[in-house]
């Protein structure tokens, strides 16, 4: 079992996402962005969720068959992610990171999936952390607010369009990003997902 290695115990970030994940009493499924577009992911490889959480997304790639790596703020998300993934002897490796003060190694990943998170300075280094024809899988909130899900900072929020243009060095393969467009009620608000290749 990987064990935590919050190297800032103090961080009031890290406090605050152990509070909401130790009260979390299951899993999320994984994103629209993996679910929608299972036909994609390679056969084979190796892939990275950021910022996981509980790491639906990342129990997922694992269960498809891919090696993954699901790195998180939080060491109790961490735990429990780790706990689950051996009781499902599932090929997936949790570790307690704080991505903007871990470096990304250039072509370390044949998938890296971010859900829920934008932090736009990460954007080169997740492009340079895919291999050649590697593939990016991203789903975060935007500022066209249909309801009030996701972050009301909107420095955590996309503009239209704007996962294209952060990840513009890669190909897109998918884009939504359904806007207030026909009924409300139905299909994917609030959010805009990306996958693209490098």
């Amino acid at each position: 079992m990987v064990k935590s290695n919050s190297a800032q115990p103090n961080n009031p970030q890290q406090a605050k996402w152990n509070q909401r994940y130790q009260q979390a009493e299951r899993i999320n499924p994984a994103a629209r962005v993996i679910t929608d577009n299972l036909h994609l992911l390679p056969l084979q490889g190796n892939a990275l969720e950021l910022a996981c959480g509980l790491g639906g997304n990342a129990l997922e790639l694992a269960g498809q068959g891919l090696n993954t790596q699901a790195w998180d703020l939080s060491n109790i998300a961490i735990d429990k992610l780790q706990q689950l993934a051996e009781l499902q002897q599932l090929p997936l490796q949790a570790r307690c990171i704080d991505i903007q003060q871990h470096s990304l190694s250039p072509e370390s990943f044949d998938l890296i999936c971010v859900t829920g998170f934008l932090e736009r300075s990460l954007c080169p280094a997740i492009i340079a952390a895919l291999k050649p024809s590697g593939l990016l899988f991203y789903q975060t909130f935007t500022r066209a607010k249909i309801n009030q899900s996701g972050p009301s900072n909107p420095q955590f929020l996309l503009q239209q369009g704007e996962l294209l243009s952060l990840f513009g060095a890669l190909t897109p393969l998918v884009y939504r990003e359904e806007l207030d467009s026909g009924k409300l009620e139905q299909g994917l608000r609030n959010q805009a997902y990306l996958v693209a290749r490098k």
